[in-house]
């Protein structure tokens, strides 16, 4: 009998991503994958899984589930809020069984946008082009070529956990004080002298715009150069920050379109891309720049981080230290360095 896990209630946003589907630019299409790749890797780890496993990513959502046919192991990671078990507190960033009968309850996070559930063995969904991340404006992988609905039953793709024991990880912080880090360019040139000094100096608001293919910004207004605001359409990174007429930045994220008639003024770090997507509407953001050396030295710090994140892991035995962790989860420290982690 196959194990189904049932989304018994959902507010707010969910869609399948993993690893994302990267060679198709050339093509019009985007990778999609997950908002907060560390997020993502740490829950595929708590569980088992290899690093781009297919999971739930939540977007300011709060959700209800059950297993049907056995139990599963699961583990979320990232943007979290309170985490119900039949009624009970459990820690987020770390794994636990969800039993048959029992309802899982997720509330919206406390602060932040993207959090992931992982599932051990993950799920038994058709890949398409190499991936079954969801990219919703395409229609094309996750659930039927959209994002999950309540009442929506996913099939588990592996057997029930046998007895392995529960294992933890530090929770990465999700604020930081720090601005956000970008190379200059590919397009800073397009762009007076005046308008980048405002783009890192100034402090922008996330606006109400927000979502998987870019953030807009309210602040300021960059001035462009004598060119004016329009370019011959080039290709597109996550991570862009693109500066339409109104002189206020979009920074380009998962989803977004492949190419862009926009200046980009500069590119977000890879290390610090977590940064902008948990930043909710309101929230403020501040750049800096950094030379391309140092922005290589911060993706290499990263990667060793993901790297590493198995060496991290840490048994927790027992009921009473699940509440423990739930109560003092506030409390954790980062354990993966501030470069790699922030």
């Amino acid at each position: 009998m196959s194990r189904i896990l049932h989304l018994l209630r959902l507010s707010g946003a969910a869609s399948i991503q993993d690893g994302g589907r990267p060679g198709y630019l050339r093509d019009g299409l985007s990778a999609s994958g997950p908002m907060d790749r560390l997020a993502h890797e740490a829950a595929n780890r708590l569980v088992g899984n290899p690093p781009g496993a297919a999971a739930i990513e939540w977007g300011l959502a709060a959700a209800t589930l059950r297993v049907e046919g056995g139990p599963v192991r699961l583990a979320l990671a990232g943007a979290c809020g309170p985490l119900l078990l039949d009624g009970e507190p459990v820690a987020d960033h770390r794994s636990f069984v969800l039993r048959e009968g029992a309802e899982l309850t997720l509330g919206r996070p406390r602060t932040g946008v993207f959090a992931t559930l992982a599932i051990a063995g993950g799920l038994a969904l058709r890949p398409v082009l190499g991936s079954v991340a969801l990219h919703r404006r395409a229609g094309i992988g996750g659930r039927d070529g959209g994002p999950l609905q309540e009442g929506d039953r996913l099939t588990l793709a592996a057997p029930a956990p046998a007895g392995e024991a529960d294992v933890g990880l530090d929770p990465v912080p999700l604020e930081s004080d720090r601005p956000v880090r970008v190379v200059l360019g590919p397009q800073d040139d397009h762009f007076t002298q005046e308008g980048v000094a405002t783009f890192l100096t100034a402090t922008y608001t996330v606006s109400g715009q927000a979502d998987r293919m870019g953030y807009q910004f309210d602040g300021p207004a960059i001035a462009h150069g004598a060119g004016g605001f329009n370019i011959v359409s080039d290709a597109t990174a996550m991570g862009s920050v693109q500066v339409p007429g109104s002189g206020r930045p979009i920074v380009l994220m998962a989803d977004r379109q492949t190419t862009g008639g926009y200046p980009k003024i500069a590119t977000v770090i890879s290390a610090d891309l977590r940064r902008i997507a948990q930043r909710r509407p309101g929230e403020t953001v501040r750049f800096e720049a950094i030379d391309l050396a140092a922005a290589r030295r911060c993706a290499q710090a990263r990667a060793a981080a993901l790297d590493a994140l198995p060496g991290h892991l840490c048994p927790v035995a027992g009921e009473a230290e699940r509440l423990m962790a739930a109560n003092l989860a506030g409390a954790a420290v980062d354990a993966l360095g501030d470069d790699a982690a922030s």
